[in-house]
């Protein structure tokens, strides 16, 4: 999907150590279409513990870009409700806030855009803080509660 796409996954590191606890993969008469990953963790908001499944490795096949994140999240959206958390959350990059709202029109997520996201470093710099402060859209979907 691109060069800045793939610049995270560089020298075999990858989106929360390469291990959700379910991936969704979606085929058709060409081979994959989609790939989408979820891993349940605690996310600190403000001072509150609270527990999301954070949903990444979003991936769609060039030939079927545009047709909708939604129907992707629809398919997952009975496992996330047995999976006992109470949102979806996931971070984007600016570029795609286009892409996000057309999806959250249909009440299917909520955009919190001025959130900055602490979060470690993908790799140990001895040089820099384990930590790093980033300028993202926080992208929320309401699955066990609004």
């Amino acid at each position: 999907t691109g060069v800045f796409n793939a610049e995270p996954f560089e020298g075999n590191r990858s989106w929360a150590g390469a291990r959700p606890e379910l991936r969704a993969v979606g085929y058709d008469s060409k081979g994959i279409a989609a790939h989408l990953g979820l891993l349940r963790r605690f996310i600190k908001v403000g001072a509150v513990d609270l527990l999301v499944a954070e949903l990444g490795l979003y991936g769609v096949r060039p030939d079927l870009e545009g047709l909708g994140i939604a129907h992707s999240i629809r398919v997952m959206s009975p496992v996330l409700q047995e999976l006992g958390v109470p949102f979806g959350f996931g971070t984007v990059r600016h570029a795609l806030r286009n892409h996000l709202e057309r999806f959250g029109r249909h009440g299917l997520a909520t955009i919190v855009p001025g959130v900055r996201v602490r979060s470690t470093h993908p790799q140990v710099h001895l040089d820099l803080p384990p930590t790093r402060v980033e300028d993202v859209l926080v992208v929320v979907m309401p699955i066990a509660r609004p």
